[in-house]
């Protein structure tokens, strides 16, 4: 999973700080901004965006659809617009089933070096 987990500490994160949890370019967050409704960033007054944990959580969603389960634009749409909520719990899901696993394979890690 490229998405990097961390716990959301800060009121706002610049795009670059975004990028870099999602592993991709700023230039595809602001693309997606023009392409999803629900990706719409405060700006600062230089103009420089500043994401909320919440648009992190929809930015997560999009990024899910996307690049995990190869969506098109288009079809991501579509499936935000007819099942936001399903698709919504559905990330949440798998992201907990990601940390659950993270953490059983650290400890599976911990028992076979201490054998």
């Amino acid at each position: 999973m490229p998405y990097k987990e961390k716990e959301i500490e800060k009121q706002y994160y610049t795009i670059g700080e975004v990028a870099a949890m999602f592993d991709v370019a700023p230039s595809l967050i602001r693309f997606w901004e023009t392409e999803f409704e629900h990706l719409k960033p405060k700006k600062s007054k230089k103009g420089n965006r500043q994401f909320t944990p919440k648009d992190i959580e929809n930015l997560r969603t999009v990024y899910h659809l996307v690049k995990e389960r190869g969506y098109t634009i288009q079809g991501a749409k579509e499936v935000l617009k007819n099942k936001p909520i399903q698709t919504k719990d559905k990330v949440e899901i798998i992201q907990s089933l990601e940390k659950i696993k993270s953490f059983l394979i650290g400890i599976k890690d911990q028992l076979n070096t201490k054998s």
